[in-house]
């Protein structure tokens, strides 16, 4: 075979395998107390990104007030340590300062964050996505700054009371923490974060309006 032909076939190879990677699906990890956890490879990174899934009988309402609501974050995550709204525009974006809890020998983490707030109006969703905003707040001595970062939310009104929610994510700690030690943990992230969303929409505390 020629060189040129070996050329055409390792050209044609990268164009049918390159999409398939691009476009590589969720892989089912566990379910726990109705809350099923995906993972795949994030591109570019040997890291990997996450998506939780849940469906509930709850009142939609009070699933938005709960999800992308700057007066309703006292649920949030207990690793993050620190938690300040910068900017809070209703149903539109928010700004978040985080800090991080890591467990020792690794520093502790910090995010500055925009979430934005849209409404699907073939379906109704509600969705909150968020990216990072550098040079929102100085960095600081002793915090390791995440600046490789993203989450979505969605919030699906369904039939009959019910409410299905999706949480996806990745984000890139950053300095030394080692990439396989990331994702043999990153699954934890959604189904802590999802049980708690839960379990604030379920209680008979009633969120801020």
């Amino acid at each position: 075979m020629r060189s040129g032909q070996v050329f055409l076939l390792y050209v044609l190879f990268q164009l049918a395998v390159v999409p398939r990677l691009w476009g590589q699906g969720w892989n089912f990890v566990k379910e726990k107390d109705g809350i099923k956890i995906y993972t795949r490879n994030q591109p570019n990174s040997q890291l990997k990104s996450f998506k939780g899934e849940i469906t509930f009988k709850a009142d939609v309402h009070k699933v938005n007030l709960i999800v992308g609501d700057a007066r309703n974050i006292e649920w949030w995550d207990k690793d993050i340590i620190e938690k300040r709204v910068l900017a809070f525009e209703e149903n539109k974006m928010i700004r978040y300062y985080l800090v991080y809890d890591v467990p020792w020998p690794f520093s502790k983490r910090d995010l500055a964050l925009e979430a934005i707030i849209s409404i699907d109006p073939r379906t109704g969703d509600r969705i909150v996505a968020s990216k990072p905003v550098l040079n929102l707040v100085p960095e600081k001595d002793g915090l390791v700054r995440i600046k490789n970062y993203w989450q979505k939310w969605i919030v699906h009104p369904m039939d009959n009371g019910f409410v299905h929610v999706t949480l996806e994510g990745f984000v890139d700690p950053g300095g030394n923490i080692p990439w396989w030690l990331y994702n043999t943990v990153i699954t934890e992230t959604p189904m802590r974060v999802m049980t708690g969303m839960r379990d604030r929409v379920l209680s008979p505390v009633a969120a801020k309006e």
